[in-house]
């Protein structure tokens, strides 16, 4: 395997072209600062970033010698969920749960819970395997960050206006776009 200069640098999609190689990452993959990757062709980098970042399909890896690196997403198991998407969209995003947003339906990563939640809210919900591509947060550039401390929870986050609320949080780690939304009891 060839080992190519370390990239500090993430250039966005739009804003570069001419690529050398691509990566493939899957949505995980695609939350990094420091990391080792290998390209499509077998070349293997490592990336040292700043700060932590999300990488997006289209972003490129900027080596030290100025070559660039795509990212590819790579497929995934993903649900495919139709009918009723703004209430649907709702009850995802009250779980704080990362959703690939479309006119005719929603990408969600497979989960047997939010499936059968869905499905007895009467969406249409079919397995599928492609890249997973969702919004980021309501902050700008970026995932919603979420966070899992198993069944529903009653616990007060500082709402500020005196009450609590129950809410469910899923998997992943606390992060700065947190939003605690209450949870829908239907």
């Amino acid at each position: 395997m060839t080992d190519l200069p370390p990239a500090q640098t993430l250039r966005r999609r739009g804003s570069w072209q001419g690529a050398h190689d691509l990566v493939t990452l899957g949505y995980e993959e695609r939350f990094l600062r420091r990391k080792r990757l290998v390209t499509v062709h077998d070349e293997g980098f490592m990336v040292d970033l700043p700060e932590t970042v999300s990488v997006e399909q289209g972003d490129a890896f900027e080596l030290a010698d100025g070559r660039l690196i795509e990212v590819i997403a790579a497929e995934e198991p993903v649900l495919i969920v139709t009918g009723d998407l703004p209430r649907l969209a709702w009850h995802i995003g009250n779980r704080h749960t990362p959703c690939q947003i479309e006119q005719t339906r929603l990408v969600i990563r497979e989960d047997h819970v939010l499936e059968a939640m869905l499905k007895q809210l009467g969406a249409g919900v079919a397995r599928g395997s492609e890249p997973f591509t969702p919004l980021g947060g309501a902050y700008g550039h970026g995932r919603t960050m979420s966070h899992d401390h198993g069944p529903a929870h009653d616990h007060e986050h500082g709402h500020g206006h005196g009450h609590r609320h129950a809410h469910v949080h899923h998997h992943g780690s606390h992060g700065p776009d947190e939003d605690d939304t209450p949870v829908d009891p239907a």
